[in-house]
């Protein structure tokens, strides 16, 4: 029986950018449009995503009483306003 691979899923986030210059996500926006407020950020570190590639930082949040994980990747050639996306990893259906 074959691991089941997970995946990045690229998701819209509402953050506020600190008087210090730090990120801190309010709510994330999933694929079918529903918002999820974040509770609490619970820790922010430079990270890979093992499970589906890729390097950012890393922020463990808690959303409705529940631990995940949420990602910043940042773009490679920051210019303008494109400083990264997020996403969140999701398991494979297949």
């Amino acid at each position: 029986m074959k691991a089941t691979p997970n995946i990045k899923v690229y998701v819209k986030v509402a953050a506020v950018f600190e008087q210090d210059g730090s990120i801190c996500p309010m709510t994330i926006t999933w694929e079918d449009g529903h918002e999820y407020k974040i509770d609490k950020v619970l820790e922010i570190r430079p990270s890979a995503a093992a499970k589906a590639g890729g390097q950012g930082d890393r922020y463990t949040v808690r959303i409705g009483g529940r631990q995940s994980y949420l990602f910043f990747e940042r773009s490679a050639a920051i210019s303008g306003n494109r400083l990264g996306r997020w996403f969140v990893e999701r398991r494979s259906a297949w």
